[in-house]
């Protein structure tokens, strides 16, 4: 009788989400976040100062705060969003796949991702971090954690990554499936794309020979050798994908940066400083985008939905749409699905 074919795993990752609202699983999260040399580049001394010295003791209750107001029934939105993603996967795959959601900080943990992987007998493991421009904060986090938590497997998985798709069709296109019948509803007078930040030297120090990094205000207009590895630049192109798929005037379409954490220097422009600037243009009806943030979070739904929608009705502006992440949409569950397929034949 000849052996059954193994089945394949599909580790969908992200960065990470508390697993409640209570005070201690926050800074229980905080912790294992940011104490990280990649989250907080600088010595270690330093870093074990700034984040048990001076944030866990006063940022988890007031993170604990914002969470809970965006805490849904069935718990955080990251983590809801990520499972309904792996179930629409897995039902596009069929049953030669094992697919489960891991996150680099909270719940759900790698390790116990890994445990359900290993406990089906998968083979080689396809991972697609929820992640799509490269960033030391961002995708390198995930992925170191996700090869250390492999390698502490006894029978150590063989994997594929999925590589950076910021600008990649399937990417785009479900950018726009979800976008496009909102913005056609709401009729906004600019489309603003605001992704996560980073700080500048994390710019600095994928740079390459050569270039103009935070030198020209055009250095992220094309990708080239010099930026192929550039967080910024990989915004930026997400954002002109975007707008061509949308068929929006690119004057209408700006980008910026948010998020920011202490005084080093952080990528420009700050979203909190570009919105008075649209409305001084004359901007009444704004629809914002958070592109590279595949899941609706914290950064999503209470930065943007709620205290930039606040500052937006300060300043004075008619009207605010907050665009959905691509969450588990048909369209983008069909894209993840063709790249495990891709990898799977390759």
């Amino acid at each position: 009788m000849s052996e059954q074919p193994q089945r394949r795993g599909v580790l969908l990752v992200d960065v990470g989400t508390p697993a409640s609202t209570s005070v201690a699983d926050v800074r229980r999260f905080l912790r294992e976040f940011l104490d990280d040399r990649r989250m907080l580049d600088m010595p270690t001394w330093a870093r074990k100062l700034l984040v048990y010295g001076v944030i866990l003791p006063f940022r988890p209750r007031r993170a604990a705060a914002a969470y809970r107001k965006i805490w849904g029934e069935g718990g955080s939105p990251l983590a809801v969003h990520g499972v309904a993603l792996a179930e629409e996967v897995a039902a596009r795959l069929g049953g030669g796949y094992c697919v489960e959601l891991g996150v680099a900080s909270g719940v759900p943990s790698l390790d116990a991702a890994f445990e359900k992987l290993e406990a089906n007998d998968v083979g080689e493991i396809i991972v697609v971090p929820l992640l799509p421009q490269y960033a030391s904060t961002g995708r390198g986090v995930v992925l170191e954690r996700v090869y250390g938590a492999a390698g502490k497997r006894w029978r150590a998985p063989s994997m594929s990554v999925v590589s950076p798709y910021y600008d990649h069709p399937g990417y785009i296109t479900s950018l726009a499936a979800v976008a496009r019948p909102m913005i056609d509803a709401f009729e906004p007078d600019h489309l603003l794309t605001s992704f996560h930040g980073v700080p500048e030297r994390d710019l600095l120090r994928c740079r390459r020979e050569a270039t103009l990094c935070l030198v020209k205000d055009n250095c992220c207009d094309v990708i080239a050798s010099e930026n192929r590895d550039c967080y910024r630049a990989h915004c930026f192109a997400t954002a002109r994908a975007l707008t061509e798929a949308l068929e929006i005037d690119s004057v209408r379409v700006s980008v910026s940066f948010q998020s920011r954490l202490g005084k080093t220097p952080w990528i420009p422009p700050d979203t909190v400083d570009v919105l008075p600037q649209l409305f001084e243009r004359g901007v009444r009806r704004i629809a914002v985008a958070c592109p590279n943030f595949v899941l609706d979070c914290l950064e999503t739904l209470e930065e943007i939905g709620i205290r930039a929608r606040e500052q937006w009705r300060r300043l004075g502006g008619e009207a605010f749409l907050l665009l959905p992440c691509l969450n588990s949409h048909p369209t983008w569950a069909d894209t993840v699905t063709s790249w495990v397929r891709g990898a799977t034949r390759g």
